[in-house]
């Protein structure tokens, strides 16, 4: 039995690797086959980090660092790996594993002494047996330490994707230039989709490049963070945007209906059945089906949704026969898939016939530079609904919208505008602190005793630190937090930008 099961893993994985490829053939945006080979190599080796370094030929140094997730650790740290391990790999030209980094006996005992990460594997990109690049991957766990079997498996996906790099590297700049930042920003501007950030323009450069490719997307991120305005817009960008895009929410039908809801029945097929019903699938046949939060996705729908996938063709409630379906599906979680398959409340199978195109979706809170745009986005909006004159807000209120924690997100962040302006007397052109909801005047008043006592106490040192530090904090986000262009467009040695990142605890 663990054989099998041992087996159906590889074989999931080998499908995989193969899907990835099919879906690199349709990518000419350089940063996103990086972004989406570090994503993969993360989710499929259950890992914390996955980075790709890519290397200038005449100089041997990295050009660019791609995480797929948040940093585990400081940025000292991840230098200290990067210069180590993908050092060894480059003088010994071969792949490197290491179940236990801190005592591994090829580096000195003191390198890593101190961190929390412990397991590692990095592994060059080759094109024309030359090393251009590498692809290292951090796991910190105990339990899921890597083994020969995932080095030799990540060997394997550097192989498949080191073509593209090289291939992307020669043809992207003469025949096929990107879309401007300002063109793909008002191109998304139209789907509701707001913002100016680099993690913002991170997401739609990943949106663009989903959609010109007929493969399922996965959407993982907090609830709130506007999943489904996302998959319209890949929809609505692609080549099926003529055909139907049906949106379900996974959570919202009960249990017993599920099926019928999906795939259709026919009369008699239950109590109640009194007509033939299409379900979602075949509604949506040639178009798209966005099934949001796929966690809640009963077991045994687990199964049957597998199948639909794997075959392409539905079975209604009731019905002895399958019919062909043409459907993209797209789906979205607000947790971890990855979590819910290592505690056996999602099937790996399933995950894997999901995990084609994944999209990490932030939260406002990686994004609050965008929080004045969007604001004054819903008071043009709900002012317009209720007939009002509202133009602006006070610079207090501003300033609370900007600090306050938005768990909800850009949902809870819309509800609080919309409440703005409905208190709002008609007449009013800004909405003023007197407005806020009970709850708000407490922190507000933390933060207005805050920035007195910071104007009354600080000095002229102090403001020059904290300029120093919003300067270089502004010029890391700039740059994608590329060390090296920012140690440039600043005109200081990149050690001096670490030494000084660390004098201030700069981290991303």
């Amino acid at each position: 039995m663990k054989t099998q099961m041992m087996d159906n893993q590889s074989k999931l994985k080998s499908d995989a690797l193969i899907e990835l490829a099919q879906t690199l053939c349709h990518q000419n945006n350089f940063e996103e086959i990086l972004r989406l080979t570090s994503h993969k190599a993360a989710h499929l080796l259950a890992a914390e980090d996955a980075s790709i370094m890519m290397i200038n030929p005449r100089t041997h140094q990295t050009l660019k660092t791609i995480f797929s997730k948040g940093k585990t650790e400081d940025d000292h740290t991840y230098h200290l790996f990067h210069t180590s391990i993908s050092g060894w790999v480059l003088k010994n030209n071969m792949s490197f594993i290491s179940k236990n980094i801190q005592s591994d006996s090829r580096f000195e005992k003191s390198v890593f002494h101190g961190i929390t990460v412990k397991s590692v594997i990095c592994t060059p990109l080759r094109c024309d047996d030359q090393i251009i690049g590498l692809l290292l991957v951090l796991n910190k766990t105990d339990a899921n330490e890597f083994n020969k079997d995932d080095l030799h498996y990540l060997e394997e996906l550097s192989g498949i994707v080191s073509p593209f790099l090289r291939n992307v590297q020669k043809i992207e700049h003469y025949f096929t230039p990107q879309i401007p930042k300002d063109a793909i920003l008002l191109k998304y501007e139209a789907f509701g989709l707001l913002g100016k950030c680099p993690k913002f323009i991170e997401l739609l450069q990943a949106v663009e490049a989903a959609a010109r490719c007929d493969v399922r997307v996965l959407l993982e991120g907090r609830s709130g963070t506007g999943k489904e305005l996302i998959a319209r817009a890949v929809h609505a960008c692609s080549q099926r945007s003529a055909y139907p895009f049906i949106a379900v929410d996974c959570g919202a039908i009960p249990d017993n209906l599920i099926e019928s809801e999906l795939f259709g029945h026919i009369k008699g097929a239950f109590t109640g059945a009194a007509i033939n019903r299409k379900g979602l699938f075949e509604e949506a046949d040639n178009g798209t089906l966005f099934m949001d939060e796929i966690t809640n996705l009963p077991m045994d729908m687990q199964v049957k949704l597998l199948r639909v996938l794997q075959e392409g063709e539905i079975r209604p409630l009731g019905s002895n026969t399958t019919r062909k379906v043409n459907v993209r599906v797209i789906t979205a979680a607000s947790i971890s898939l990855r979590e819910l398959v290592h505690d056996k409340q999602f099937r790996e199978d399933l995950f894997y016939r999901l995990l084609v195109y994944p999209i990490h979706v932030p939260s406002l809170e990686e994004r609050r530079e965008d929080i004045p745009l969007l604001a004054e986005h819903f008071l043009s909006q709900f002012s317009k609904q209720q007939n009002k004159v509202i133009e602006s807000y006070a610079d207090d209120v501003i300033d609370l919208m900007k600090l306050h924690p938005w768990q909800g997100n850009i949902r809870e962040l819309e509800n609080f505008i919309e409440r703005l302006v409905t208190v709002t007397p008609v007449g009013v052109r800004q909405v003023d602190t007197a407005l806020l909801p009970d709850e708000f005047h407490a922190e507000l008043k933390k933060i207005q005793k805050n920035r007195n006592h910071g104007q009354a106490r600080q000095s002229l040192n102090e403001s020059l630190v904290d300029y120093e530090k919003e300067l270089i904090r502004q010029a890391l986000i700039q740059h994608q937090w590329n060390q090296t262009s920012t140690a440039t467009s600043l005109g200081i040695p990149e050690s001096t930008l670490r030494y000084k990142m660390q004098k201030y605890k700069i981290k991303k």
